[in-house]
């Protein structure tokens, strides 16, 4: 059985914003770096021998304050990315409302797809660990939906640091 230890990465300047970030780089906020150290801490007594982020700037500055407490490399991959967004990337949220969606985002079956590949990466590369993973809050939507088999509709937002447990047969 492999632990896996979901994490939204902490808040950012974009969050504070309420700009569409996707798969842009993204800077913590202050806030958003004592939310990383605050959750090292409570992860303190957790077995962790792996620690894997998104190789977007946000979860990688998050996954390496517990990372680094622990000794550990951060291993980065690109399933774990945010939704691509397309052509709302960079907009402003509350300015989207109404607007058709651009062809270019990237649709509900494509993030359920890349999801099941994650969950696939984590059982092939860390059969029997305990695994932390940054991510997102759409991308880790989508996870949970596959590991739940349910609809991401019925997945509940993730806060900024905020940690789920999922216990994955090998």
């Amino acid at each position: 059985m492999t632990t896996l230890y979901l994490v939204r990465h902490g808040e950012t300047v974009d969050n504070v914003n309420q700009i569409m970030q996707g798969q842009t780089q993204g800077q913590l906020t202050a806030a958003g770096q004592e939310q990383a150290r605050r959750l090292c801490d409570r992860m303190a007594d957790a077995v962790i021998d792996a620690v894997v982020a998104s190789d977007l700037k946000r979860a990688v500055d998050t996954a390496a304050v517990i990372a680094r407490q622990r000794g550990l490399p951060v291993v980065t991959t690109q399933l774990l990315r945010e939704r691509d967004w397309g052509a709302f990337t960079g907009r402003y949220i509350p300015s989207l409302k109404g607007e058709a969606w651009p062809a270019d985002i990237e649709t509900q079956e494509q993030l359920r797809r890349r999801a099941a590949d994650f969950l696939d990466y984590i059982r092939r590369h860390y059969p029997g660990r305990h695994v932390l993973a940054v991510g997102h809050g759409i991308i880790n939507k989508a996870i949970q939906a596959v590991y739940h088999r349910l609809p991401m509709s019925e997945i509940g937002r993730m806060d900024n640091a905020e940690v789920r447990v999922m216990e994955l047969a090998d």
